[in-house]
């Protein structure tokens, strides 16, 4: 049998007839040779101790409760329990469980279940059910106890339920209670308060209709309120039915739609405010009451729902202009709960609610609301969380109508345009509500969940509305707080005179800045730059033509100059995320207006400090050399060279001057860097038998690791054709071929015959092997030769595309 690991939490019951949290760990089942057959063996998941080992009896009841709870009993007095943190883990087991017993995995109890003692064995065996005492003032703590000590064992708490619901047991309770609250009967109260806590953990939706109807549930929450831990009972009845009011926004005639609204937020009340706080093994034994709940609000979408008067009616008022601001904000907190409730329903569901909404026109009346609501906090709020239910809902059904209203509405009263507004009006100091909203435009802008048909494109048709009728409404608050310091060509300060003067530069950057750089505008700013980022990877052309045209980047790159260095970093990730695309249209708008100037300042502004902002900076300049960009290595070394030649703790900026260097050296000599490519195609021209790893080594090497001063075309050849050129060089790839071979024969030989000798490998273009030994007196002419070689030299080796910064 194979072994499933599933985490979960093993339980003991101690003599005092609670449950101990032994530890957490993961469950297999296997055959253990001690225990001579299948076994549970539970490894905390800590150290991998050894936290159970149980033997799978054939004649021992296990018991599964709740989907997630498997309960057994291994010897008098000693009760196991395992409770999975995944229903699929439980079943799994479950049925390793059944399948050594030979029972069927959907039964919930494999064997009869027994209770320790043999005359309680008995008792379980001979009679069909629990005998309940009489429901007597006198008896109320023989109850309690009976409801305690049942509650542990499975098969004595599904006798309880049944005997409690068989003799209407719980409204006799209710009349007790009247009867100790009257007479001031602590001790009476505090055994009612024990044995309705029992009651509810028996777990049984047949109890639950009883202590939920109208005529009890206010007498249950009653016993709830006299704990006999608290030294004052609770007054739950006086605010359910003093302090909470109902409030009927639109009248609704149906009664059992009304009462079960009412019943609803009681249970709820008793689930969060009522009963204490459940132990992890208690909580699923309140799994029953979940559901009641979760069921009961199905119910009640379903009930309005289905009410078309009460929808209509709901709408009209919300769109009626005559109706006053507390009325509509009534209906709008109303709108709210109601698709808050929606969240409970199966997908099908949903759908047809989200339908009926749209049909009964919830956007026109959402822009009535973000329009009428502007200065109320509350109303913003709740029109929100309406808009992010039905954008997380179906983006499409929301893009659809705003490019339907485009057609007759102006732009300023646009849906998307008064979320935008909503977005930068937000008063919270922290933008909680902007930060959910840039969430929300974000979802509609995204190509990803766009749908694209054979009739249409979503994705073009939503972009060109959004770039023609929001865009501009998005970055007014960009384009409006950097007007000033445009970059522009220029000396730009090396970084020894900007240390000098590093303080005058700060004042002078601060006390220009054109907008007052707070916390708030700026965390504004940071949002607004987040969605252009993601625009700018998403979006393509749209959002290319808009920076350009708009000169976006240019008025981004101001906000480097922020005293705020994560709005400073969001500007620098904004141009990161355009340079990475790598797009020469791109390019050519970044070097045309020295955009990389106000990046160069923020770096040498920020001095010898090593920060993020340090490290985003160097990383930008990094992959411009990584990557090769032969465009804008050449403008960052033209115009910037001086001012970053003295950053030494890195490489990166001697690195782009080296690509630089190797550029311009290829401009200047355009045949031999033709030839260069001939024979770097050519040599990966093999045939197609499998090399030695050496031989494989060998040949990978680039032609820069020959001697400089060799040529790979005669002279005289340059102007030859490119017929004639090939005949050399497949001669000598056939030559080098050759010396590889007696490389291999020569270098055997030198290690038997000169391991003590100072010996060196030189290969020259067509000589063959040459020059093994290193005589003295060969300095000199080395020396000669090598200085007639540096004039010739190609270029240098390119620094490695995968070397790291070095600080």
């Amino acid at each position: 049998m194979t072994d499933t690991r599933r985490r979960v939490k093993v339980y003991t019951l101690n003599e005092e007839r609670q449950w101990d949290d032994r530890g957490t760990g993961h469950v297999s089942s296997g055959y253990v040779e001690r225990l001579k057959g299948m076994s549970l063996l539970v490894r905390a998941e800590s150290d991998g101790s050894l936290l159970l080992e149980s033997k799978i009896n054939p004649n021992t009841a296990y018991q599964k409760q709740q989907d997630t709870l498997i309960v057994w009993s291994e010897a008098e007095n000693y009760d196991l329990a395992l409770s999975f943190q995944e229903k699929a883990g439980c079943d799994e087991i479950w049925e390793k469980i059944c399948q050594v017993q030979g029972k069927d995995p959907s039964v919930d109890i494999t064997q009869e279940l027994v209770d320790e003692s043999e005359e309680e064995r008995f008792d379980d065996m001979s009679s069909p059910g629990l005998e309940l005492p009489p429901c007597e003032l006198s008896r109320l703590e023989e109850v309690a106890e009976l409801v305690a000590s049942s509650l542990p064992s499975p098969l004595r708490r599904e006798k309880l339920a049944l005997a409690v619901e068989n003799e209407g047991y719980i409204k006799k309770l209710l009349e007790l209670f009247h009867v100790c609250e009257d007479l001031e009967n602590h001790e009476g109260l505090h055994h009612l308060y024990e044995i309705i806590k029992g009651i509810f953990l028996l777990n049984r939706t047949a109890l639950f209709e009883v202590m939920f109807s109208e005529e009890c549930i206010m007498d249950v929450i009653g016993c709830l309120e006299f704990d006999p831990s608290l030294p004052q009972p609770r007054r739950h009845r006086e605010f359910l039915t003093k302090t909470a009011k109902f409030k009927e926004v639109i009248p609704i005639s149906d009664p059992e739609l009304k009462q079960k609204i009412h019943q609803t937020y009681r249970v709820q009340y008793i689930q969060d405010m009522v009963l204490p706080t459940p132990s992890v093994f208690e909580e699923n034994m309140l799994s029953t009451l979940h559901s009641f709940i979760f069921f009961n609000k199905v119910e009640i979408v379903g009930m309005l729902q289905d009410d078309e008067k009460f929808l209509t009616d709901l709408f009209a008022q919300l769109t009626d202009e005559a109706t006053d601001d507390d009325k509509r904000h009534e209906l709008v907190n109303f709108l709210k709960e109601f698709c808050a409730f929606s969240q409970t329903l199966q997908p099908q569901n949903r759908d047809a609610f989200f339908k009926t909404l749209s049909n009964m026109g919830i956007l026109p009346a959402l822009e009535v609301i973000l329009v009428r609501g502007m200065d109320d906090p509350q109303v913003r709020s709740a029109a929100t969380d309406i808009f992010s239910y039905l954008v997380e809902y179906n983006p499409s059904m929301v893009r659809e109508f705003v490019m339907q209203e485009s057609q007759q509405n102006d732009d300023d009263i646009l849906l998307i345009n008064l979320i935008i507004e909503h977005m930068i009006c937000d008063t919270d100091p922290e933008l909680g509500g902007a930060v959910q909203l840039m969430g929300l435009l974000r979802t509609l802008v995204d190509p990803e969940n766009m749908l694209a048909t054979a009739n249409k494109t979503e994705k073009s048709e939503f972009l060109s509305f959004f770039y023609k009728h929001c865009m501009h409404v998005l970055s007014a608050p960009l384009l409006a707080n950097t007007t000033d310091e445009k970059p522009s060509k220029g000396e730009i300060f090396t970084s020894s005179k900007l240390w000098e003067h590093n303080s005058v530069y700060s004042e002078i950057c601060i006390l220009s800045m054109p907008w007052v750089d707070d916390f708030q505008t700026s965390q504004l700013l940071a949002l607004i730059l987040e969605l252009l980022t993601f625009c700018v990877e998403h979006h393509t052309y749209h959002i290319k033509n808009y920076i350009i045209n708009k000169d976006i980047l240019r008025r981004v790159l101001v906000l480097m100059a922020s005293r705020h260095a994560f709005l400073a970093l969001c500007a620098l990730r904004f141009m990161r995320k355009i340079i990475g695309l790598k797009d020469e249209f791109y390019n050519r708008y970044i070097m045309r207006n020295f955009l990389f100037e106000p990046v160069v300042k923020a770096f040498l502004n920020n001095g010898s400090r090593y920060n993020l902002m340090n490290s985003a900076i160097i990383e930008m300049f990094e992959y411009i050399r990584v990557e090769d960009m032969k465009s804008l290595t050449a403008h960052v070394v033209e115009n910037y060279w001086k001012a970053l030649e003295d950053v030494d703790y890195v490489q990166t900026f001697k690195g782009l001057k080296l690509r630089y260097e190797q550029q311009r050296e290829r401009q200047d000599h355009p045949k031999l860097d033709s030839m260069r490519s001939i024979l770097r195609n050519h040599r990966y021209r093999r045939d197609a038998r499998t090399l030695e790893d050496e031989e494989e080594m060998w040949f990978n090497t680039d032609e820069d690791d020959l001697e400089d001063g060799e040529a790979i075309v005669p002279p005289s050849d340059k102007m030859k054709s490119d017929e004639d050129l090939m005949d050399p060089i497949s001669k000598f790839m056939e030559r080098r071929k050759c010396m590889y071979k007696n490389f291999i024969i020569m270098h055997m030989w030198l290690f038997r015959t000169c391991y003590n000798l100072k010996w060196q490998l030189d290969f020259k273009q067509f000589g063959g092997l040459v020059g093994l030994v290193d005589y003295p007196d060969d300095d000199d002419d080395e020396e000669d030769d090598d200085e007639d070689d540096s004039e010739n030299r190609d270029e240098s080796p390119p620094l490695s595309k995968k070397s790291k910064l070095s600080s």
